[in-house]
């Protein structure tokens, strides 16, 4: 009897081979962006103490409250999975002594858990790009930080996203703000769904976020945060607003954006699309200038974003502006004993010269005409031929593959490296 065969565990997906081309692009793209904006990579744990995040998201967040995956270790320790890598962030950066007057451009990339319902474009393992800039207080870098996801959508091709904006306030003028809105949701109480009974406690600006289409109307005749912000926040927010007017951004203002966490403060901003159905959030952040303060560091200013990795995978495979598979750039092509050694020396040469390139070499033997169809599966733009003759005279057939017009041409066995770095950058140029 066969054994049974162990399945993924649910809302956690493997991710394939004739997938992981466009994971790797828009890693690529993400990398030099951030470079070129001046941010600084660096990795934190997967796992952290359980009240971390319950100190820095809220306890009345859905969050804490139904997704995190947490647990008890040998030891005793309360630890959790990591939701989001904010926390895990500035709880480095508190550990490892970064603050101290010192201002940081940092971000990460990686695996975040949520005990969610899974569904097209939610899962329970994903992936999220973070990106937080620790330290500074002023309108600038929030214009900055957007601009820089701006520049990422027309780096990767994506057009079909839109930018929302608001301002949260001080937690002082949020505080007023909540009473109001507690008190008017009261007066509405039989008619709040039970998620927002339950808020209504605890966190009554999360009941804003509700998606339930029974509760728009209440939530739309509801206190607006926006005429409760207080002068500092306000004079912040228009200038947020004139530096991305001034970058030619466009943006609305949406009154009823309010994150799901609890630390945000004065500017949040979600990038939403109208392509991946009811995940419409691809790029959400905001500032969290009281963050730090609490989590036991000194009061530092901050503000960052999390980009949902699966999601922007998702409208890229509907622009098709990335590929799906890595293909090679060279297969070479071997018959005969001395030849196929010989093809071994010759393969790790092209890959010393051009080590940007894949380079693949025929494995397992076959005829010439079995090795080209392996050639042409393999994507690659050039084959290199090599057999006893052309071993024989020390040369070797580069062939194009991709152009069944051009000829082969012959190049010497010793300087095939340099021969095909030449090939390719002749046709980049």
């Amino acid at each position: 009897m066969s054994a049974s065969i162990i399945q993924p565990v649910r809302g956690m997906n493997d991710v394939l081979p004739t997938e992981i081309g466009r994971w790797q692009f828009l890693e690529r793209v993400v990398r030099e962006l951030l470079h070129a904006y001046g941010y600084d990579e660096m990795r934190v744990p997967v796992v952290e103490q359980t009240d971390l995040f319950k100190r820095a998201i809220g306890e009345y967040t859905d969050v804490v409250e139904k997704e995190m995956y947490s647990f008890e270790d040998k030891g005793g320790e309360r630890l959790t999975l990591r939701p989001e890598a904010t926390a895990g962030i500035v709880r480095a950066t508190i550990s490892n002594g970064m603050l101290r007057g010192a201002r940081h451009k940092l971000w990460c990339v990686g695996p975040m858990f949520r005990h969610e319902k899974p569904q097209k474009g939610r899962f329970r393992q994903f992936h999220q790009v973070d990106v937080e800039a620790i330290g500074f207080a002023g309108p600038d870098i929030d214009a900055e930080l957007i601009a820089l996801t701006a520049q990422l959508w027309r780096r990767l091709g994506i057009s079909r996203v839109a930018l929302q904006i608001n301002s949260l306030g001080t937690a002082e003028a949020r505080r007023a703000y909540r009473a109001q809105l507690t008190d008017y949701f009261r007066a509405h109480h039989a008619a709040l769904d039970e998620d927002s009974q339950r808020r209504l406690e605890g966190n009554p600006l999360r009941i804003l976020d509700s998606k339930n289409p029974a509760m728009q109307s209440i939530i739309a005749h509801a206190p607006s945060l926006p005429d409760h912000l207080d002068a500092e926040s306000r004079e912040h927010f228009a200038a947020l607003r004139a530096a991305l007017d001034a970058l030619g951004i466009a943006y609305q203002v949406n009154p009823r954006l309010v994150r799901g966490l609890d630390y945000y403060s004065r500017t949040v901003f979600e990038w939403v699309t109208d392509a991946l159905g009811a995940q419409d959030a691809v790029c959400s952040g905001g500032r969290y200038d009281g963050l730090i303060a609490q989590l036991g560091g000194e009061p530092t200013p901050a503000i960052g974003f999390a980009m949902g990795v699966e999601r922007v995978v998702a409208l890229l495979e509907q622009t098709g502006t990335a590929p799906a598979t890595v293909g090679a750039d060279v297969y070479v092509v071997a018959q005969g004993d001395a030849a196929v050694r010989a093809a071994l020396v010759l393969a790790d040469r092209v890959r010393e010269a051009e080590p940007a390139r894949r380079v693949e070499l025929n494995l397992g033997g076959g005829n010439f005409k079995a090795q080209f169809r392996r050639a042409d599966r393999s994507g690659a733009a050039i084959a290199l031929v090599l057999g006893e003759d052309e071993l024989a005279r020390g040369v070797v057939q580069l062939k194009s593959l991709r152009d069944e017009s051009a000829a082969a041409i012959e190049i010497s066995l010793a300087t095939a490296g340099q021969a095909v770095a030449n090939w390719f950058k002749e046709r980049v140029r």
